[in-house]
């Protein structure tokens, strides 16, 4: 039984039964036909994944792990802020006429900064420092860059990464002001869970712990139909995770550098409406 399921099913069940409805506030999110997008939620909830233990996919629905990959590596590789840069459409909504989504996600951790050790972005930063200094308790990014805040398309939501050696293993928190816990939220688990290999290879570490904190942590109200249905399936077993263990440059990996093994979730059809 895949552990991701079980923590994706709590979370749903917790915010549906305990959570806050904001139906009696004035919210910015609309859906297609203009209604205002509402939300059921809970604060502050905070997931742990073991990526020694398995990889935290879920199997109760399909999470596009391939297109997955492509947007953490147009954010983390490419740095890119511009969706013809990207094989996926899910920042088409987003994107102006010349498909730029403003000062956001990949243009902040392009820009550089100098250091006593040379000139750095935030990624390289990273790289290194878990290579000459694990020791280090300084080894993050954030996105949230407030300078530039009104020229980004959409505020980011996944907005910082903590990088933290202990003994031969790298552990990270992922922090998060916001959360649609239906179509996003597998999504940046899977991410980060593989971005923590890809920086735990480079620095010829081991993956330990994912660490997820969400603020904001939500259920559309068009979504719940759906989430009480993804709540009676039964978790599958997880599937394998394989990297290519050659790649020791960050810049090298590609969407291809990573395979699930036995991936066999439950069939999932069903549309999912997106409040822009």
């Amino acid at each position: 039984m895949s552990y991701a399921d079980e923590i994706f099913q709590q979370n749903c069940r917790d915010i549906l039964q305990n959570g806050i409805w904001d139906t009696d506030q004035q919210v910015r999110p609309r859906w297609d036909d203009g209604a205002p997008a509402h939300t059921i939620k809970k604060f502050g909830i905070v997931n742990r994944y073991d990526l020694k233990r398995e990889f935290p996919i879920l199997t109760i629905r399909r999470t596009y792990f391939k297109t997955c990959i492509d947007e953490l590596l147009w954010i983390w590789q490419q740095k890119s802020n511009n969706i013809h840069d990207l094989n996926g459409h899910i920042w088409d909504q987003w994107a102006d006429e010349n498909g730029s989504i403003g000062k956001a996600y990949g243009y902040q951790l392009a820009i550089r900064h100098q250091y006593p050790e040379g000139e750095f972005d935030q990624v390289d930063r990273v790289i290194y420092d878990l290579q000459h200094n694990p020791a280090s308790r300084r080894i993050m990014t954030n996105l949230y860059n407030f300078e530039d805040l009104h020229e980004m398309a959409l505020y980011p939501c996944a907005y910082s990464m903590t990088f933290n050696v202990s003994g031969n293993t790298l552990n990270a928190i992922l922090n998060q002001r916001s959360q649609d816990m239906l179509a996003a939220n597998n999504w940046n688990v899977v991410q980060y869970a593989v971005l923590v290999h890809m920086m735990a290879q480079i620095a010829g570490l081991e993956a330990g712990e994912l660490v997820h904190v969400i603020a904001d942590a939500h259920i559309y109200d068009r979504h719940v139909p759906i989430i009480e249905d993804l709540l009676g399936r039964t978790p599958r077993s997880a599937p394998h995770f394989t990297m290519d263990t050659s790649v020791t440059d960050f810049y090298r990996f590609t969407r291809d550098s990573f395979v699930l093994e036995g991936y066999d979730p439950h069939p999932f059809d069903t549309k999912i409406p997106v409040a822009v």
